[in-house]
């Protein structure tokens, strides 16, 4: 426990807060190359196929990262580019793909 004297030198260090898209690199969107496009299955309530890619970020990130919408025409070497956002029933996946 710090004394009364160490705490007017010092102060309290506030703990830093962990980003949840640190592959961003505080940027609003990155670009990567898809390495693998493929589907997979939601968490317990929910039943479907969603779309996911693996993408190479040019910062040397490898990420998944969740297709919307109806349809795509996402294979491996598309380049995309990906902005945060997470899938809440797909564990892993914590950015998505900007369409157009």
């Amino acid at each position: 426990m710090p004394t009364v004297n160490q705490l007017v030198r010092h102060g309290r260090k506030m703990p830093r807060k962990k980003s949840s898209t640190a592959a961003l690199e505080g940027n609003p969107q990155k670009r990567g190359v898809c390495t693998r496009v493929y589907t997979t299955t939601p968490k317990k309530p929910n039943s479907a196929l969603r779309k996911v890619c693996k993408v190479r970020l040019t910062n040397g990130y490898e990420v998944i990262a969740y297709i919307p919408g109806e349809g795509h025409n996402l294979q491996e070497h598309s380049v995309v580019l990906i902005q945060g956002g997470r899938v809440k029933d797909l564990p892993g996946v914590r950015y998505r793909v900007v369409r157009g």
